[in-house]
């Protein structure tokens, strides 16, 4: 069966200046994927309509970075400026995350080819995060009625997603992550695994398939939403921790089985993944999408 990718053009944005970020990533993905042997199915969504995103973060905000009049201070705190072009993409990425959940309740698993932005907080974004597409999306899929957990396995703390969702009833989260890397200020999500620096394929696993099922059993979803940060790799420029890229593919591959045995459907968003290869940094998430749509 073909696996369900949500694309949007606008996720391709010009880098502003001074960033750090690599913009590129989400188009070398796409081309990746398309160069695969995959057999994929390609949507494109629309953008989030405004109010769903207010009904998450401050209209103030939202305000802000849709007439890029962003103040400076939180300009710093994200990490670039925001500027037409990544307002825009600021808009279409929640909408591909809650695309990608639509499609999953559909077909058992679908990837966004964007996303993850787990740092982005009430009134200002974080970390390469503008708006919370994780938490944006949770709130809308609740509302539809859904029970939401948020699976978070990037390298850092998902803390905008677990302030953003804290005290519900209807989403929980989940953070495994690297104790002593970024955000200093961790929030407190329904369930946090901090690992020391230097945990191994074997030492994550194990955290991982001792702590994650307990919270799938007690909340029993009925979607799950997973950050699949590819960042945990011994290699990345911003993590600590010391996966293997074998061990980022059984990573996810355990995370699917999970949510399909227990016939709970899964939508990932891409997450973080750093390096001065872009090249390198797309491949690995590449490999994370096809190893949770079993390609």
């Amino acid at each position: 069966m073909p696996i369900p990718v949500v694309h949007h053009p606008l996720y391709v944005a010009p880098a502003p200046a001074r960033s750090q970020y690599q913009w590129n990533k989400n188009g070398l993905v796409r081309d990746l994927l398309r160069d695969s042997s995959a057999s994929l199915d390609w949507h494109e969504p629309e953008p989030m309509p405004r109010a769903w995103i207010e009904a998450v973060h401050d209209p103030d905000y939202v305000a802000e970075v849709i007439e890029t009049r962003v103040p400076r201070e939180k300009e710093r705190r994200i990490g670039f400026p925001v500027t037409e072009a990544v307002a825009l993409r600021a808009l279409a990425v929640p909408g591909g995350t809650y695309l990608a959940a639509k499609l999953a309740q559909r077909h058992g698993f679908a990837a966004n080819t964007a996303g993850g932005s787990h740092h982005a907080l009430h009134d200002t974004g974080a970390g390469y995060c503008v708006f919370n597409d994780l938490a944006i999306a949770a709130n809308r899929l609740a509302e539809e009625g859904e029970r939401v957990l948020i699976v978070d396995c990037d390298v850092h703390q998902g803390d905008g997603t677990a302030a953003l969702m804290a005290g519900r009833g209807d989403v929980a989260t989940y953070s495994i992550h690297a104790e002593k890397n970024f955000p200093v200020r961790k929030a407190r999500s329904t369930l946090d695994v901090g690992l020391p620096d230097g945990t191994d394929d074997v030492a994550y696993m194990d955290a991982l398939t001792t702590s994650l099922p307990a919270l799938v059993e007690d909340f029993a979803p009925t979607l799950i939403l997973y950050q699949a940060g590819v960042d945990p790799w011994e290699g990345d420029r911003l993590g600590r921790l010391k996966l293997s890229r074998e061990g980022l593919v059984v990573r996810d591959k355990w995370v699917a089985s999970l949510a399909r045995a227990r016939g709970v459907p899964l939508a990932s968003a891409l997450g973080g993944g750093y390096g001065v290869d872009a090249m390198e940094v797309s491949a690995r998430h590449v490999a994370s999408i096809l190893a949770l749509g079993g390609g």
